[in-house]
């Protein structure tokens, strides 16, 4: 009972910190309004008559504005206040999403307005997150970083992939996508009016240059950024490895999967809305289990293996054939997957300098990303059918998919137990 107690102790001593509890209130809210436009998109594009294809250019969309400014958010981050970044991201995300929902309301929304809601989505989210990596280590002490990080893990999936889903879900069930948009706007507000609360300070703007010293250019603190990626093997090395996952599985994953509950279960909003809850779900628990648990000496192989072997079952997606392996599948590839972020999380915010913080999670989000819209683009040429289930499964991860992520995951491992380690 007591280790229980102090692990639940250790879970919420971030929440003493003011700013930070109320950084994280926000982060859910902007979670939570992120998971309602998830399903709300969805459901728009069909209401206005598209498929695979027209869904695969609206995330695609997405992808490419996340791509296009991702590197900028991070030096942005390390040369302004992160503070000033989020609030700024959450304000451009609530009038977005105010625009859309009155151009869906009154009948006037189009595919490419959602294309280009999409690209901007993607674009404030390539600055708020590099400045969220980087306001956190200087808000709370590094000892309370990974119950931090396990936090996060545990309450944005279960906001993003389950409740946010669901209750956009509902409310496409109940009235229409376009109301469904009206709750993102929203959120978004109640997010920006919880983050202008929390107060400037000094300790959350960037570290100016020394006395006499002109600021670095912009190019040459990508460069910085760059060099010290390719000289820090565990890093590079894990970068590698996310290439090749994404390209493997999100576009299956993002695409396929709606049609596959449509089509192959003929599920409705809810049916899709409830995958993603139990998706969510796996996410949460995977997060909880691993920031209230030590850490193994070898965590570095723990997270490999996690994102090695938890691609596994998404092979299956394809085949199934009643909701529950559908909602089984999804469970387990939540929990290792979320294993994996949150030591990920973590090793960076320990590890990376300070004032290189914003830089390499920008950097992170690009090269985990980069083949994103080339995997997007793997489900345009997908009609549903009866081949659905053929086409996640070839493009999916398959066990061809797995085995190339555990061949580059074996380079990340350290060839010596317990490096690198605090």
């Amino acid at each position: 009972m007591s280790a229980l107690k102090t692990s639940a102790l250790r879970l919420v001593k971030p929440f003493a910190v003011r700013d930070y509890a109320l950084l994280a209130s926000a982060l859910v809210l902007s979670t939570f309004a992120a998971g309602m436009w998830t399903v709300a998109m969805v459901y728009q594009v069909r209401r206005l008559g598209g498929g695979p294809v027209e869904l695969s250019m609206v995330a695609t969309a997405n992808a490419v504005g996340l791509l296009c400014f991702v590197l900028l958010g991070g030096i942005m981050a390390d040369r302004h206040s992160c503070r000033r970044i989020v609030v700024l991201v959450e304000t451009f995300s609530f009038v977005l999403m105010s625009i859309t929902a009155v151009l869906a309301i009154s009948g006037a929304l189009e595919l490419w307005h959602l294309m280009v809601a999409g690209f901007l989505i993607g674009s404030g989210s390539a600055f708020f997150y590099p400045a969220y990596s980087a306001l956190l280590p200087k808000m709370l002490p590094s000892e309370q970083l990974l119950a931090a990080n396990g936090l996060e893990g545990t309450v944005r999936p279960v906001v993003h992939t389950a409740l946010g889903p669901m209750t956009a879900g509902f409310v496409v069930a109940a009235l229409s996508p376009a109301h469904a948009i009206i709750g993102v706007a929203l959120v978004h507000l109640l997010a920006l009016l919880m983050l202008r609360t929390i107060p400037s300070r000094d300790a959350y703007n960037a570290t100016g240059p020394a006395d006499g010293q002109p600021r670095p250019g912009i190019l040459r603190q990508l460069r910085e950024g760059i060099g010290y990626t390719v000289r820090t093997r565990w890093l590079l090395w894990t970068l590698l490895f996310s290439v090749v996952s994404v390209f493997t599985f999100i576009g299956p994953f993002e695409v396929l999967l709606p049609f596959i509950v449509s089509d192959n279960l003929h599920g409705d909003a809810k049916l899709f809305s409830f995958a993603l809850a139990f998706f969510g779900l796996g996410s949460a628990l995977g997060s909880l289990l691993i920031a209230s648990a030590k850490f193994p000496r070898r965590y570095l192989s723990l997270m490999t293996a996690c994102w090695c072997l938890g691609t596994l079952p998404l092979a299956m997606v394809g085949y199934a054939e009643e909701a529950w392996m559908l909602f089984a599948i999804l469970l387990a590839f939540g929990i290792t997957d979320a294993v994996g972020m949150v030591i990920w999380g973590t090793l960076l915010q320990r590890r990376v300098p300070r004032h290189l913080l914003g830089r390499i999670s920008s950097l992170d989000f690009f090269v985990s990303l980069a083949l994103m819209p080339l995997s997007m683009a793997a489900g345009w040429t997908t009609d549903p059918s009866p081949e659905l289930a053929g086409d996640f499964h070839h493009r999916g991860p398959g066990f061809t998919g797995v085995w190339r992520d555990c061949v580059v995951g074996w380079k990340i491992c350290p060839r010596r137990s317990g490096a690198p380690a605090d």
